[in-house]
Order: C-alpha cells, then structure tokens, then sequence
C-alpha cells in the first residue's frame, strides 16, 4: 500500500470514528454520589445492569459538603466528566435555572416511562412541571416523629399527665398537644422530652419547617409570593422556642443530627423530629439495646412535615449516547424490580407500588406509615439560592431560640430574607 493510500484510509477511518455514534459498550457511565447507605445499595446491584446493558457504572463517593462545588465545576465546563447526576432537591432550583440539566421530557415520552406510580410529593419535591422535568426521584428522606411508646403506656406518667393536664396521655395529633407533652416528658420522665437539632443552618431550618407546616404554615402561596411571616408561623415559631428551651435536651441550639440520634439511642430522649428511616437505626438491638422495639414512628402531629430527597439528572454537557445510556440506567434503578430489591435492602422509596408491595411490607411493616409521611410532606423553598436560604433562616431561628429576638422579628427578618433571595 502506498503511502497515499495508507494516509486516504487513515482518513476515511478518521472520519468513521468521528461520526460513528458509540455502542453501549464503549459508554462508561461516571455518577459522583454521595457516601451513605442509598449508595451502597445501589452499588451492589450495578453488576446486574452491566450484565444487562454491557454499560458499566462508576460511582465516585465522597461526603456531602464536598458534592455541590465538585458538581457544579464540571457542570460549567465544555464536557462534564460525570454523565449521571446525583442531585439533591436543594439544588433542584439552581441546576435547572442555570441550565445545566437535560430535560429528561423528551426521554420519558420517547421511552414510554411510566411516572404514574411516582408518589406525586416526590416529583414536585424536584421541580417537576407540566412542561418539563428535569430530575426523576432517586430516593426520599421525609420527616416524622419518632416517639418512645413505653412512656406514653407508662401508668404512672398517664396518671400524673391526666391529672396535670385533664387530658389521656396519648401519641399527639397537633403541634401544641406535642410541645405539651414533650414539656411533661422532661419533667416527669428522666428524659429530654424532644431531642432536637437546633443547629443554625440547615439542621435548625428542616427541623421547623416541620413545625411550620404542622401548624398550618408555608413558605410560598399562589405566584411563589412569599407568605412567611403570618400568624400560623408564629404559632410555629413560638411552639419551636418553648420546646427548645422546656422540652428538649441541654444544648439543644448546637446540636445536630447525629447528636439527636445518639440522645435518642441512649434512651435519653422521649421524641426526635427526624427523617423516617432512622427508626430502624434506633430499633436495633445490637445497637441501642435501651429503647430497641419501644419506639414509634408516625406522620407529624398536625398532618404535615419537612420533604425531603434526591433524584437523578443527565447534564447538558455530555454526548447523546451518553444521555441515552444514563437514562437507560434511569429507568433501570427507578424500574418497580429494583427498587422493591433495593427497599428490602433499607432503600426509602419514591414510588407508591414499592411501599406497597407484600415482601417489603413483611419485612418493614412500618413502611405503611413511612408512605404517608413522604406522601404528606411539604417542601422548603426551591430555587436558585435555597441553600443560601437555609443560612438566612438558620440566623432568625437561632436568635429566636437563644432569646436574642422575639419571634415576630424573626419571623420579619426570614420573611423579608426569602424575598430578597427570591428577586436576585
């Protein structure tokens, strides 16, 4: 072969290569996830869908602080290296408004995806309109109440609570009958009525917007105007301050999540404000052995609390047949079979046929409760600065908590502080 045919054929290669789409074998999907157990579930299974698809799957896993900036630098380059989207619903505002996701629309339609058994909290949770929809639910982490029901059947605190109160000594209904018990708790039980995460930032923030939304409250009405600052928050407000000085533990307005988790652990505690699947954590024998197979979990007294979750994006910035295999994978993890594989593994579902389903239900009974939780949960505001938002909140809560400012000017400042965020 000559030299000019050889250098004719080395173009016409070129050029095939250059416009030959890639196979599914070629394609390695690279996804930065973060490291908690939701992960590692998933994580076992992938071997089955390499086997099914011949794509591999590369998870990266680091902590939580870490992700966001990690995320958004290659989101914002000519490629991203990652071409699978772990993204939190705080970030559900930010990623779609800056463009950086690939409206997954077109994808559903075209592949005839089936979202009717998405619990419909958990895809409004993520941003979903009726034009688009940008993340699909991965997992939820909704909120309830964890509560020890020994104490609540004890004779002696029924008896003292009755005679206290006039009222049966029984798992609460609404934000007040909460607080009241929480307060008698502490001081007839030995214990912290309610082990609460008064940390400023996010820790506080999801913690009251439980409270918010128990009494009746909302961040957002009609046209996103922001309805904060109104007289059921201050009945939340003040419910979250007297529970945080007369019924939760020493050192409350510092104290995080792992924090209350241990204080519940210990028996220390009658209550916790928390996500739902931490009641196996501290059901657990082996590892709390003091409050093991006495505590229950139930939707927040009043009806509503805090939602919650993560989903699954595909970046603009990454070939078509990337974005084709990563929604391949979508729908793989997301299908019903899996997810029931992954429930019975401690996965906390998003769709409603995997709550329902009869081997998860045998194994977690308590996953009928769960169901109504994410199903009745709210959400925090969502948009581009709602992490930012958190900080701003965080402030008003904790000043109100540590009495350096009244409730009605906290709840001004967080109010005036969303609107501000709002018109950036």
């Amino acid at each position: 072969m000559t030299l000019k045919r050889i250098l004719l054929a080395a173009a016409g290669l070129g050029a095939l290569m250059a416009s030959a789409p890639a196979h599914a074998d070629e394609i390695v999907l690279r996804a930065l996830m973060e490291d908690v157990p939701e992960t590692q579930i998933i994580e076992s299974l992938l071997p089955d869908f390499e086997k099914e698809t011949g794509i591999k799957v590369e998870f990266e896993k680091i902590g939580y602080p870490d992700m966001h900036d990690k995320l958004v630098s290659q989101l914002v380059s000519p490629q991203s290296y990652y071409n699978l989207l772990e993204v939190d619903f705080l970030w559900a505002g930010e990623f779609p408004a800056a463009g950086w996701l690939t409206d997954l629309k077109p994808f559903v339609e075209k592949s005839n995806y089936d979202l009717s058994p998405f619990i419909p909290s958990t895809l409004d949770l993520l941003g979903r309109t009726p034009d688009s929809l940008q993340i699909l639910p991965m997992y939820n982490y909704s909120m309830g109440l964890l509560y020890r029901k020994d104490l609540l059947e004890d004779p002696k605190l029924k008896e003292a609570f009755k005679a206290a109160t006039g009222k049966e000594l029984a798992a609460p209904t609404t934000l007040a009958d909460y607080v009241e018990i929480s307060k008698f708790m502490k001081a007839n039980a030995g214990v912290a009525g309610a082990a609460m995460q008064g940390q400023r930032g996010d820790p506080n923030s999801m913690e009251f917007s439980n409270y918010l939304f128990a009494a009746g409250g909302n961040y957002l009405g009609d046209g996103k105007k922001v309805v904060l600052d109104s007289p059921e928050a201050k009945v939340a407000l003040d419910l979250y301050v007297d529970n945080i000085k007369n019924g939760a533990q020493q050192g409350a307005l510092s104290a995080t999540l792992d924090d209350t988790l241990r204080l519940m652990c210990s028996g220390k505690a009658f209550s916790m404000v928390t996500y739902w699947w931490m009641l196996p954590q501290v059901d657990k024998a082996e590892k709390c052995p003091d409050v093991a197979g006495k505590v229950a979990i139930s939707v927040m007294p009043g009806g509503h609390g805090e939602s919650g979750g993560w989903g699954w994006g595909i970046p603009k910035n990454v070939s078509p047949e990337e974005q084709e295999a990563a929604w391949k994978f979508i729908q793989w993890v997301q299908s019903k079979d899996v997810s029931v594989a992954r429930a019975l593994q401690g996965h906390a579902p998003v769709r409603s046929d995997v709550f329902a389903d009869a081997k998860v239900l045998e194994k977690y009974p308590y996953y009928k409760t769960a169901q109504d939780i994410v199903a009745s949960g709210k959400s925090f505001p969502i948009f581009a600065y709602s992490a930012q938002y958190e900080d701003v909140l965080g402030t008003s809560l904790s000043q109100a908590g540590g009495g350096e400012v009244t409730s009605d000017a906290a709840l001004k400042a967080a109010h005036r502080g969303l609107e501000e965020l709002l018109a950036k």
